[in-house]
């Protein structure tokens, strides 16, 4: 595949999956997100080294661009920044188990996006206005494989906002105090996530012995019939 415009796409059976669950954190961050309080303290934005380089790359600077614009500034909520998708994008391409097809997916859909802008404006994505940005990913929508890929940006913005901060997105809990979510306790922390938890073997148990075991009341009864005479 050359484009996201190629007759030869197919929806892959783990794309349709992935997507199955966005059902779910839709119905999580539900309609009543918009009229929630819109002034959430935010803490400092203290990210690693190896992420501000990769921020220098054009790939990550694309997809960042992309969340941006999917997920702007509101007076009614915070942002992709605000909830630091991209950041969370990172970790979950080069932290967490994440499957090599979806890796795969996601970069290779941030070179066709540029090379569709390069061959209409001459420019990649970051480059474009406002108003430029929006036509090229309704006309890339209008693909499957571009439909599949900008869900899959809503998805991982979904998860950023609502997953616990500790996988990068959500700081101090942003996106639930924006729906009002009271999470759950105890929230992992790093060095406890879900990858990092040791796995667990499961032992299989060995064949039970059967213990042949007498029926103590009936023996009783037997010896009291056999000793008792009656005068």
């Amino acid at each position: 595949m050359e484009s996201f415009f190629s007759k030869n796409y197919r929806t892959p059976e783990w794309l349709t999956k992935k997507f199955s669950r966005r059902k779910l954190l839709k119905s999580a961050a539900g309609a009543s997100a918009i009229i929630a309080a819109p002034t959430i303290a935010l803490s400092k934005e203290n990210y690693p080294s190896a992420y501000q380089t990769a921020l220098n790359k054009l790939e990550w600077q694309t997809l960042d661009s992309v969340f941006n614009h999917l997920f702007p500034s509101s007076e009614s909520g915070p942002s992709a920044k605000d909830i630091q998708a991209t950041f969370y994008l990172y970790l979950l391409v080069h932290e967490q188990p994440t499957a090599q097809d979806e890796i795969d997916f996601i970069y290779r859909g941030v070179g066709w996006l540029n090379s569709y802008t390069q061959s209409k404006q001459q420019v990649n994505f970051i480059e474009l206005s406002l108003e430029e940005k929006e036509t090229t990913l309704r006309a890339i929508s209008r693909s499957e494989a571009g439909k599949n890929w900008l869900n899959m940006m809503i998805l991982n913005l979904y998860e950023a906002m609502l997953s616990p901060p500790a996988y990068g997105g959500n700081p101090d809990g942003i996106g639930w105090k924006w729906i009002n979510h009271q999470a759950g306790f105890p929230l992992p922390p790093e060095g406890k996530r879900y990858f990092e938890l040791p796995t667990r073997s499961i032992t299989p148990m060995k064949k039970a012995q059967i213990i042949e075991s007498k029926d103590l009341t009936v023996s009783h009864s037997t010896l009291l019939r056999q000793g008792s005479k009656k005068a």
